[in-house]
């Protein structure tokens, strides 16, 4: 692809993520081209239509979320690593949902999109990995579950704006949640004194 094909590319689809993102299915490929400052001939030489569109818009989301994951996953500070992924999903999470909501059927995915989410997985498990490793998150945390805990603040926030102190506590909360549990102070006292006999 020449180096102008792919500059119009990726204008037509950032103006997409920004045009279907914000108005969901009441957005146009007319919208996007005069976003992108391009033809509608332009858009539809790139994309054939606007589901192929809108599912090409998700994956570079989904891509852009693996790249930055995996620059977090080379943070000397792997807790620093893990809040930052958390304020970067929720961050992204509003035109995420939306652009999810406008692809597949019946809750399936398109292969693509199934295959951007994975990537984006494997990376955030790189992250991780490393926080278990370093202490910072307890071992038996999933990427399962860590998706559940985001997604439900992120799905939060969308629809229902929060004030960003409230939200700071939240992703505050949600990094106490995922670190390794303490033991009572009064139960390691117990324990030293039960040594003691």
């Amino acid at each position: 692809m020449r180096k102008n094909a792919r500059a119009n590319r990726e204008r037509i689809l950032a103006a997409a993520e920004a045009v279907f993102g914000a108005s969901g299915e009441l957005g146009s490929t007319e919208d996007v081209a005069a976003r992108a400052g391009v033809g509608i001939a332009t858009v539809f030489r790139h994309f054939p239509t606007k589901d192929a569109l809108i599912e090409a818009a998700l994956v570079r989301q989904f891509d852009r979320l693996t790249e930055q994951a995996s620059g977090l996953a080379g943070e000397p500070d792997p807790g620093r690593a893990v809040r930052e992924l958390i304020v970067t999903l929720i961050e992204t999470s509003s035109t995420k949902l939306t652009l999810i909501s406008l692809v597949g059927e019946s809750g399936q995915l398109p292969p693509a999109v199934q295959e951007a989410t994975g990537r984006v997985q494997a990376e955030i498990g790189r992250v991780l990995a490393r926080a278990k490793n370093e202490g910072v998150v307890a071992g038996d945390v999933t990427v399962e579950e860590f998706f559940v805990l985001v997604r439900g603040v992120g799905q939060a926030a969308a629809t229902l704006p929060a004030a960003p102190v409230t939200l700071d506590r939240a992703i505050e909360i949600i990094c106490r949640g995922l670190a390794p549990a303490r033991p009572a102070a009064g139960r390691a006292r117990g324990s030293r004194r039960d040594a003691q006999r």
